[in-house]
């Protein structure tokens, strides 16, 4: 019984240090490339290949499961525009909730009121096609603030808000920059 404790431990500390580590290198990795900031939004340049994104955390995050508020642990919480010239990529709309989403979910992406459907694989959620990419991104540039509410795979349901100030500035930027 003490064995399978003491490898459950170890194992324990071995995801949370990998976890821990990769966080980390996400963190310097993309902030080594930030090349300008709009209010509550930032732009990213990565030259080889080209790619140029803006994104931006969250303002409140609400877990909870049976309806009462909850305790989680939850990674980067990001939400993207992405633009890739190589593969004809111009506005990608890209969220992370910092979880695996529950199998076969959708992320709903509210802004001011506006409902978006958002696939899921693993830890993140896109828009259906370019013609929702395009229309979210409008919708976003007129909204003040966008709320994705999702399920996880373990049964918690998140709520995260995000600002909307900066986010037409930074999208304009982004763009230009990978052109």
């Amino acid at each position: 019984m003490k064995f399978f404790k003491l490898v459950q431990s170890v194992t324990t500390i071995i995801a949370f240090t990998g976890i821990t580590l990769s966080t980390q290198a996400f963190s310097q990795e993309t902030s080594s490339n930030k090349v300008a900031e709009k209010t509550d939004w930032s732009i990213f340049v990565e030259d080889n290949p080209k790619e140029c994104w803006s994104v931006s955390k969250p303002k409140e995050t609400i877990n909870t499961r049976d309806g009462r508020i909850v305790s989680v642990k939850r990674g980067d919480i990001l939400l993207f525009v992405n633009f890739r010239p190589e593969s004809k990529v111009n506005g990608q709309i890209t969220f992370t909730g910092g979880y695996p989403f529950a199998d076969k979910s959708n992320v709903t992406l509210n802004v001011d009121g506006t409902n978006f459907a958002l696939f899921t694989e693993g830890e993140w959620a896109w828009a259906r096609s370019d013609e929702d990419d395009v229309k979210i991104i409008e919708a976003m540039k007129k909204g003040a603030k966008a709320i994705l509410t999702a399920k996880s795979s373990r049964g918690t349901k998140t709520q995260d808000t995000f600002s909307l100030l900066g986010f037409t500035a930074a999208v304009e930027d982004t763009e230009k920059r990978c052109n």
